[in-house]
């Protein structure tokens, strides 16, 4: 077995061969690979031998614990003497000779005493010798914790490394087959190949499969069980039925027992249950859980349901035991369920309620009743946030009758996969169909989705539209209109009403105050106070959405506050919790298969890889970006605006304009013409005015100044006054130049936007450089310096480092004998010899190409150089 197959156990893996290597300087070392029955140990000892070669192996066993010198035996191949000193030194004897320098004992638990006390004896008295030692336990005892100097836990594979196991074994599983098959195992290898090999790819292929428990575990439990006395094995079947949480007592009554104590005892010494505290048992793992019930057959498990419902009090477990014990529909027990779901529901409790309604529809006996509810299972689901789940569902409802009902659900599902055209196709027929004065509650659902649909196309004024449409339709304090109230402030920011925004959301967190539906108010008002310069409210806003999953928040919101959070931190100039946040999202993403947010997402982590200089990270994050495929403007514009700023952070400005220009083009009537919501204005009018399109920069900067001038945004007015500075520079006007620029700079003062203050003085500089105004451009290029430095932003402080020398206040000489070139020579002769264009090296320094031309020539009769590729190698 090789190296390839310790999948899931890559970082354990790398952790022991650094150890093995650090062994040549830090001499004898000692780890404990700690983990349970079937966490992968033996395969891993066995891939880190495989890789490392000439291990010495030895494999403790329960019959072998009094065998002296057993372990040591089997390692070494050869007699062992008595003593434990002489068997260490015969030990030391022959890895010297060997060169060795591994040695493993799998089941240290089960090793002999005079081998535990050889290998002591060898690392405390040659603690130079380059010799690592790994013993793998089930549980540390005091024996190997005295002789262990480090321990390595391992914990249950991840759902990654599930799945990878599962493509191992040929096995492609559903994202939700994979996520049920590692809670169901705690990720425990040994029992997710066991039900690989055992569960039909039929049942492995539904999303919602129930799992049974390996059949190794079911073995093991008909074992244990058999070795309980009847009143044990009756509390164990009890706490099985009751399930996690299950207290003592109901599990007492259930059972039938009067005096819990002994069936406990008897329980416990099975090892069957476990007990945190005293008095609270649980059953030992949930594999063992679900044999018992497997083994109790169906009839006493119906039974035991009934009869559980008439002891827990939480209204929602009884019904769970009531439709546990209900095979065949009953109409009266759906009627409940659903109730209960459609009150779950209201409180933002989704997956609950997904669970709940799927039980009502599978009691239903109206076919169009059940049709309904089944299709509400799936709306739950995607509100819920599991995506993954309930597009595997899409076959399933699509062949149902049409409703509106149905429509606004598989429209919900198109939302948040990016479907925009396939969204707007649904809701348009749901809208068509459905009876407003029949049904208000399913038109104002519908008039619900149009709402979130709107919200992604960016159209402010419709959604406010559709917002109210639907707030006349629904209850203030239903799902429906509490989601679109929520999000009626996003479309008023988009429509130009920043302030009546604002309002809105302080009108919300009065009526909204607690649970998952407060969390929608929370992060919508996050939303809108960032794009108003609010930016430590946004955080703290914002950061309360998020921590709201935790409680039952919605994992679409949540996706939604960590997107936005990510670019409040860039903005603050915290790039690496940017970074962090924007690994959490990606993390949900992948999980609940909502794609709507990965371009923000991205866009985030593609920004900062550009300015960072870290080139793979924002190419790969683009490359997310673009590849959900979603056409909706929320997803279309930050993949333009990540693609962009890469560009200008390369100093590509032809290629800044050649992306962002279509921008112009979709901006009308969506919140692109919305100061500070988007920060593309500046960014296309800086590269126009670089790209030598002055009166094309001219006549796109005026209607967004008089905008955001209107609004009083002002990092707004600071970006375009950082365009329009550039633009008064390129013209010869540094009078004005400065006006802008010192504008821009004032109104950025009290605002905590590290990046965009550095971007200012950095483009001021280069404007004042160029009109010949060196020893001030020095000054401000070095404030920008200092920033961009602060930011880790290395892109821009290698651009400020050549800016000064350019300027001629850091002189530093051509590297040639007695030939020295001027500063701006100098600075092109590197740029040139990294490969750059002449156009692309104008661009760099904030000059004309023909500028260019003129230093390269020079710079050629200085060095006695004919070509780039002559100056590009003398420069290596």
């Amino acid at each position: 077995m090789g190296p390839a197959s310790c999948v899931g156990r890559e970082d354990e893996l790398s952790g022991l061969a650094e150890r093995l290597h650090g062994t040549v300087t830090d001499g004898a070392t000692v780890v404990a690979v700690v983990g349970g029955p079937g966490a992968g140990k033996t395969t891993l000892l066995r891939a880190l031998a495989d890789a490392h070669g000439d291990a010495m192996w030895a494999r403790a066993t329960p019959w072998e614990s009094d065998l002296p010198g057993g372990v040591l035996a089997q390692m070494m191949q050869d007699d062992v003497p008595d003593d434990p000193v002489d068997a260490a030194a015969h030990l030391v004897d022959l890895l010297r000779a060997s060169g060795r320098g591994l040695l493993i004992v799998d089941d240290a638990e089960y090793a002999d005493t005079q081998s535990i006390q050889a290998l002591s004896t060898l690392v405390r008295h040659q603690r130079e010798l380059p010799v690592l030692v790994v013993l793998a336990v089930t549980a540390v005892s005091s024996t190997v914790a005295d002789l262990a100097t480090e321990r390595l836990d391992l914990a249950g594979l991840s759902e990654r490394a599930v799945g990878a196991l599962a493509a191992s074994r040929g096995k492609t599983l559903h994202p939700s087959v994979v996520s049920a098959l590692t809670e169901h195992t705690a990720g425990n290898p040994h029992d997710v190949l066991a039900l690989l090999d055992e569960v039909a790819d039929s049942i492995l292929s539904q999303p919602d499969a129930v799992l049974p428990a390996p059949r190794h575990v079911q073995a093991e439990t008909r074992d244990r069980l058999a070795g309980c006395a009847p009143d044990g094995r009756a509390l164990v079947e009890a706490l099985a039925i009751l399930g996690e949480g299950a207290s003592l007592a109901d599990a007492s009554t259930l059972a039938g027992l009067g005096d819990p104590l002994p069936a406990l005892n008897s329980a416990t010494a099975a090892g069957l249950t476990i007990s945190a505290t005293p008095f609270e048992p649980r059953i030992r793992d949930s594999t063992t859980r679900i044999a018992v019930i497997d083994l109790m057959g169906l009839q006493a498990v119906a039974d035991a349901h009934l009869r559980a419902a008439d002891i827990v009090t939480d209204p929602a477990e009884r019904l769970g035991h009531l439709v546990a014990a209900t095979p065949t529909p009953d109409s009266a027990l759906a009627d409940t369920v659903a109730q209960l779901a459609l009150d779950r529901g209201a409180e933002g409790a989704w997956a609950q309620a997904a669970t709940l309604f799927r039980d009502a529809a599978r009691l239903t006996g109206d076919p169009l009743l059940r049709d309904e509810r089944l299709t509400r299972s799936v709306d739950a689901l995607i509100a819920a946030g599991d995506c993954v789940t309930a597009a595997a569902k899409v076959p399933v409802v699509e062949s149902l009758r049409e409703t509106p009902l149905r429509n606004a659900v598989l429209a919900y599902l198109a939302i948040l996969r990016g479907r925009a055209a396939e969204a707007d196709v649904r809701l348009a027929r749901a809208w068509e169909i459905v009876n407003a004065e029949r049904d208000p509650d399913t038109a104002a659902l519908v008039a619900q989705r149009h709402v979130l649909h709107l919200l992604i196309r960016c159209r402010g004024d419709e959604l406010v539209s559709w917002a109210d449409r639907a707030l006349s339709l629904a209850s203030s304090d239903s799902p429906a209109g509490i989601e679109s109230a929520a999000i009626r402030g996003l479309g008023l920011l988009a429509a130009g009403q920043p302030r009546r925004a604002s309002a809105a959301y302080d009108d919300l967190r009065g009526r909204v105050l607690h649970g998952a539906q407060a969390q929608r108010v929370v992060m919508g008002r996050g939303w809108v106070q960032f794009i108003r310069d609010d930016v430590d409210g946004a955080r703290a806003s914002l950061e309360s959405a998020v921590a709201t999953a935790s409680l039952g928040g919605s994992t679409r919101i949540t996706l939604w506050a960590l997107a936005w959070l990510a670019r409040v931190q860039f903005a603050a100039g915290e790039w690496d919790r940017a970074v962090s946040t924007v690994e959490r999202g990606r993390t949900l993403a992948t999980a609940s298969g909502i794609v709507v947010t990965t371009p923000l997402l991205e866009w985030t982590a593609a920004q900062i890889g550009a300015l960072r200089g870290d080139w793979a990270a924002a190419a790969s994050a683009l490359q997310t970006a673009t590849s959900v495929n979603g056409d909706y403007e929320m997803m279309v514009i930050p993949t333009v605006l990540a693609r962009a700023q890469i560009a200008e952070a390369e100093a590509d400005y032809a290629k800044v304009h050649r992306v962002a220009a279509p921008l112009s083009r979709i901006a009308s009537g969506t919140s692109l013409q919305e100061p500070g919501y988007w920060p593309w204005p500046d960014l296309l009018a800086n590269a126009l005015v670089l790209d030598g399109r002055l009166e094309e920069a001219d006549t796109f900067l005026r209607p967004h100044e008089q905008r955001a001038k209107s609004r009083g945004h002002r990092s707004a007015q600071a970006r375009l006054g950082y365009a329009r500075g550039r633009w008064h520079g390129a013209n010869g006007d540094i009078h004005e130049a400065r006006r802008s620029f010192e504008a821009s700079l004032e109104l950025l003062q009290g605002l905590p936007l590290r990046y965009d203050t550095a971007r200012v003085n950095f483009a001021y500089g280069q404007t004042l450089r160029r009109a010949g105004k060196r020893r001030q451009a020095d000054a401000v290029i070095t404030t920008a310096r200092e920033l961009f430095q602060s930011l880790g932003a290395q892109t821009y402080v290698t651009r400020c480092d050549r800016e000064l020398k350019a300027g001629g206040l850091h002189q530093v000489r051509g590297s040639r004998d007695d030939v020295s070139l001027t500063p701006q020579e100098d600075a092109v002769t590197n740029l040139v010899a990294q490969g750059l264009s002449n156009r692309e090296v104008a661009a760099e320094l904030y000059i004309s190409a023909k500028t260019v031309q003129y230093h390269l020539t020079r710079v050629y009769a200085k060095l006695g150089v004919r070509t780039r590729s002559e100056l590009a190698a003398l420069r290596r």
